[in-house]
């Protein structure tokens, strides 16, 4: 979750990003004023819809994710809601990573008017970051690239 951003008019907003810890690909997000439980369900949802079911989802304390809706549908689609430690981001590191370079590389760089702004441009920023960005850790390929690889690798052990 990167919180503390602001629109150009003040209002302040945040964004659920859902990223893929194996090849560190940017699944899905969600920017809004507030991001309630519901909400983090609906774009998990919306994850599961594009990638698949995760066996696990590693979140750290805060009040969407430890509410006990998101719990409950956790729980019900046989998913392992694996919580950080309080004050312990380096446990998450692959996500706090994306989330500065995302602040750092695009939130800082731009004046948003609206949310919906925020949207259009973070889809291709994402779109950038998945397909183009190559990453040290996975052998200078992009999430994509990486991906493709490894499923071709897969295809050939087989």
């Amino acid at each position: 979750m990167v919180n503390g951003l602001s629109l150009f008019g003040g209002k302040r907003y945040r964004i659920l990003n859902i990223m893929d810890e194996f090849n560190r690909e940017f699944i899905e997000f969600e920017v809004g004023v507030s991001l309630p439980a519901i909400k983090v369900i609906q774009t998990l949802q919306r994850a599961i819809e594009f990638r698949g079911k995760p066996k696990s989802i590693r979140v750290d304390n805060g009040p969407e994710f430890i509410s006990h809706k998101l719990e409950q549908w956790c729980y019900i689609h046989s998913i392992e809601l694996k919580f950080i430690q309080p004050g312990s981001p380096t446990q998450n590191s692959r996500m706090e990573r994306l989330n500065g370079s995302m602040r750092r590389e695009f939130f800082d760089a731009y004046l948003f008017d609206t949310l919906s702004e925020v949207k259009i441009m973070t889809e291709e920023w994402v779109y950038d970051y998945n397909y183009y960005r190559p990453h040290s850790t996975l052998d200078k390929l992009s999430p994509i690239e990486y991906l493709d690889k490894y499923n071709l690798e897969m295809n050939y052990s087989v």
